[in-house]
Parts: structure tokens; sequence; C-alpha cells
């Protein structure tokens, strides 16, 4: 492929002097500091020479929610993309892209060409490489899979300071390790996958409202297979009869007929409609999530078909709102995803329990079942409910409240998400992902003296 080259050509004749920055995640809490660098692939060798004790990690738009791209004391970095964001062969619709190119970046490629991302998170604001390395997963899981599924080959930066092509069957050790394996075998540099077709930029998007958790359940069992996106929001501080209450939308890409003119491919583009200031104070108290979660649930219809959303509503409704994350005021907030094996409803239903009885604001608190899983050891998808939640940092009981939680997540046989996590022990590491050992020998083989070291790395004694 020809993306490498062209970054070669754009690559600076010495290396980019590092600057010392504060780097914290989307949750804002935990700052670290480090060497960052930005820098073309041409340049990644050199820093690497040169890293020091303390090692690199890669870093993406910073959406991982806690630690993962951090890197106490030593270098990180963030790769420049090449002058085109990406190629697509228009009669397989399979796509090449430098990896330090984001969704939204290559959702403004594609869908003018017919084509979409085959997974997207809830934000576009997330590279591509950032999505391999945490494995990423989206509302069409149940049909399609996470990234580790649409991916067909990759180019990896290793710590000799050679770049490998590595796919499935040249090195399936490598590969597995290396989807999900959170930036710390080698830097992804470039990624080929397939897309998904698509003839307008609009989607079709049915809501339902249910009026407690078990009706909720009962409608995504139900009704997931009719649809390829699917995902709902549950009021966490709701309780008795109306406990895990919330809105289901369920839909697909929507096809030109039914989009109409407004829907035309040409027309797509994803505008943000306000902006939060730094230094906001926290205004996501208990009483104010408390009146939004009434005002969401009561608006919703109880039963609607066929909306045409856009694209960025549908599926990136935050991304309307830049820095949302400053509502938390300073000190942040935690985000907890964790999933649960189908037939452990029953412990969903006792964290929903214990996180409405806490009275802990959760103005995000989003349910969805997942499909299969895959072959990578640190992947987080695997069959069952996973739910996501945030919770305003600052406050002593959290802590324990979350370790409750973790005890009953990971006796029911679930596990935590690590592009999510900021609190999670090694333990829980180690029990939640039972394959870690055949992870950490594929990485030390990859890596034998340490190059690749993240402060998540460290805090879970993952090298």
């Amino acid at each position: 492929m020809a993306l490498l080259s062209s970054v070669g050509q754009v690559a600076s004749a010495s290396m980019e002097i590092g600057r010392s920055q504060q780097l914290t995640g989307w949750g804002q809490t935990s700052p670290t500091r480090a060497q960052v660098y930005d820098l073309h692939v041409a340049d990644l060798p050199k820093l690497i020479s040169r890293a020091g004790h303390r090692g690199v990690i890669s870093r993406g738009l910073g959406r991982s929610y806690g630690d993962p791209a951090q890197n106490a004391g030593g270098s990180v970095v963030r790769l420049v993309p090449g002058l085109e964001p990406a190629e697509l062969d228009e009669s397989t619709g399979i796509v090449s892209c430098h990896a330090g190119v984001s969704i939204d970046d290559l959702l403004a490629f594609l869908v003018p060409r017919g084509r979409f991302v085959p997974v997207t998170p809830g934000t576009r604001f997330v590279t591509v490489g950032g999505a391999i390395a945490s494995d990423v997963h989206g509302k069409n899981h149940h049909v399609d899979g996470s990234w580790g599924h649409a991916l067909l080959s990759m180019r990896l930066l290793m710590a000799g300071g050679d770049i490998r092509d590595v796919t499935a069957e040249s090195d399936p050790g490598l590969w597995w390790a290396t989807i999900g394996g959170m930036g710390l075998t080698g830097i992804i540099v470039e990624a080929t996958f397939g897309s998904i077709a698509i003839t307008s930029s609009r989607c079709v998007v049915d809501t339902d409202r249910a009026t407690n958790l078990d009706e909720m359940m009962s409608l995504m069992e139900s009704g997931d297979a009719r649809y390829r996106y699917s995902v709902a929001w549950i009021d966490l501080l709701a309780t008795g009869g109306s406990l895990g209450r919330g809105v289901l939308t369920s839909g697909d890409h929507a096809t030109a007929d039914v989009a109409g003119a407004s829907g035309s491919l040409e027309r797509y583009a994803n505008r943000r409609l306000a902006v939060v200031p730094p230094g906001m104070p926290n205004v996501l108290v208990p009483a104010t999530v408390r009146a939004f979660n009434e005002m969401w649930f009561r608006k919703s219809p109880t039963h609607r078909e066929g909306e045409i959303q856009s694209i960025g509503r549908f599926f990136h409704p935050l991304d309307g709102v830049r820095g949302w994350n400053r509502l938390y005021g300073r000190p942040g907030f935690l985000q907890l995803q964790f999933v649960l094996p189908f037939g452990e409803e029953e412990a969903l239903r006792s964290i929903v329990e214990r996180v409405a009885a806490s009275g802990h604001a959760s103005f995000l608190a989003v349910l969805k079942r997942f499909g299969a899983g895959n072959e990578a050891m640190l992947s987080f998808p695997k069959p069952g409910w996973t739910l996501t939640l945030d919770l305003p940092a600052g406050r002593d009981v959290l802590g324990r409240l979350l370790h409750e939680l973790d005890d009953t997540i990971l006796t029911a046989g679930g596990r935590h998400y690590l592009a999510k996590d900021a609190h999670m022990s090694s333990d829980a590491m180690r029990q939640g992902y039972p394959r870690l050992e055949e992870w950490q020998e594929q990485r030390h083989k990859a890596d034998p003296d340490g190059v690749w070291v993240s402060d998540l790395a460290r805090r879970l004694d993952l090298v």
C-alpha cells in the first residue's frame, strides 16, 4: 500500500522535540506528566531508540476515560496522519487508512462514497488505531461484532523500530494480542478493514419506552434480532417499581428512497451545537440529573417507528457538545462499563438497585446486548449484557460502591472494559480476563525489553 510512503514524504528531517505535558483521560482524573511527541511514522524509530526506562505509549484523541494513554515520567506519542485520510476499493468496500485518522474524518471520507465504518462507539472522535487497540464495539455488536471482527490486516511498529505487516494468518499470536491490547504490543500505524454499504446519510429509528428494567430487557431480548443497531438509556436514579426504566432506540441505515433528498450522501455533515467552557463547576448533581432523567423519559414516545435521524444524532449525540466532560467540574468523573454473561440478569438487577439506592447521579447510563466475542485475549465484549454508567469523582463513598459492584461483576463471571477503567485492581483484572498470562507471553515475545508501557499497564501489573 502507498499510504506509508506518503507519510515518509512529509516526515520531518529531525524528530520534533517533545514537550512536557500533563495528561488525563476523558474522565479528567489521575493526571500524570509525560514528554509528548506529535510524530510522523518515519520519526518513530528514533523516539523508540531513546525512550528511556519509562518507555513509550501511543495516544490518539484522548477519549479513553482512564489512564491507558498516559505514561508518567515517560514518552507519549501521537501519530500524525498522512496527506490522504484513506483509500477505498469501491468494488469490495475494503478500506486502508493511517491509524491516526479519526472516525470523524473517516466518515467524512466514506459516507459520500456510499460506505460506513464497520463499528463506531458513542463518539466519532477516536482514532482507528485506538479503536483497534481497545477493540471498540458499538450499537451493532450483536450483528457485526467489534473492530477485531472487521480488521483484515495492520501494520505494526515493533519495539525494535521495524514495521511489520500482521494478519490473523501470518502471526495469530501477535494479531490477537494487539487487538484489544491497549497499545502494549506496538504502535498500529496502518489498518485495512471492511466497511458497510449505505445509500443515504440518514438512519431509520424505532423508539420504545420501558417502565422498568424487566420490561427493558424483555424488549431488547425480543427485538435485537430485527435491528442492526440497538442501545438503551436507563434511569439509574429511579427506584421501586420504576427501577431501570428507560428508552430503547433501534435502527439501521435508511435507504435512499426512505431518506429522501435530505439524506443524500453528499449532504452528510456533523455539527457541534454547544461548547462547555473550561472551569465549569459540577452541574451534574443528583437534583439536576434527576430532573433531566424525568424530562428525557417523559418526552420519549411509548412507541414510535420509522423516524429519520442524522448519523450524528443517532450514533454520536454527545458529540454535539464540545467538552461535555467538563460538566462534572474539576474532580472529573469515573465511567464504569462491565459485561455480565447471559443468565446473570439477577446480578445486573442487583447492580442497578445498588446504584439507584446510593443516590450517585449517573448522567449517562447505557444498556446493550453483546453478540459473540472474538479470539483476542484482552477483548472486552462477550455474549451478555453490558452496562455503562458514569459517576462524579470526589465523593469519599464512591470507592466503596465501586468495589462492591466489582465483587458482584466478577462473581457473576463478568469483566471491566479497559478503555473505560480508572479504578480496577490487578486482582480484578486477572479474574475478569483469564487469558491474561497468554497475552503477556505474546507481549513479551513482541517487546522483550518493555518499550511499550502506560499508567494503566503499571496499575494493573500487565507488564
